[in-house]
């Protein structure tokens, strides 16, 4: 008798993007997939054909999220938006890590994986416009020095996205601190 399949969709996206964080797109597989799963194998099977269809829409999934938050910012007062922002992808902050091995999946071998792909650079696409735009208007409300390039107040920005949070301070305000800091220096 087959065994009863026993996770949601939802399980196996969270499952597979816990398994390619940990052992990147060359050390994961379907097989590790659905050793830690319940159930058998072949359930896998009935949502994804393959290895990189399953991390695409683990990629897609996970973009997705940002973009929809982001896409529903209001951007009037753009240092409360850029507050905002740095929120939300703190709330991400593996995305880049995840996404750093999508050059490498098969997009020719599968439709469905070539539609995630596309879904997640144009996502990327969309919120690097955003933040950019975010920054030049902080910088023409003088928010922002202006002696200092667009791109190195971005490049800090994301920075601060990859600052370790070695005390496991809540996301909201492990992002004030990080935005503080960065908005007034270390120093009072």
């Amino acid at each position: 008798m087959a065994r009863k399949q026993s996770y949601s969709h939802s399980e196996l996206l969270d499952l597979t993007k816990r398994l390619v964080l940990e052992r990147g797109y060359d050390g994961f597989n379907l097989k590790l997939l659905s050793e830690h799963l319940p159930g058998a194998r072949s359930t896998i099977y009935q949502y994804y054909a393959n290895k990189d269809e399953i991390i695409a829409a683990c990629m897609k999934r996970s973009i997705g999220a940002i973009l929809e938050k982001a896409s529903a910012l209001d951007e009037t007062d753009s240092m409360r938006a850029l507050q905002e922002l740095l929120d939300i992808y703190l709330e991400e902050f593996q995305l880049h890590q995840l996404l750093a091995d999508a050059y490498k999946i098969k997009t020719t071998a599968s439709e469905a994986a070539r539609r995630d792909i596309e879904y997640v650079e144009s996502a990327h696409e969309f919120l690097k416009v955003q933040l950019t735009r975010l920054f030049q208007k902080a910088q023409q409300e003088k928010h922002l020095r202006e002696d200092i390039p667009l791109p190195v107040h971005v490049g800090m920005f994301f920075n601060l996205i990859n600052t370790p949070n070695m005390m496991n301070v809540p996301v909201p305000e492990w992002s004030r601190m990080l935005f503080q800091i960065w908005m007034g220096g270390a120093k009072q």
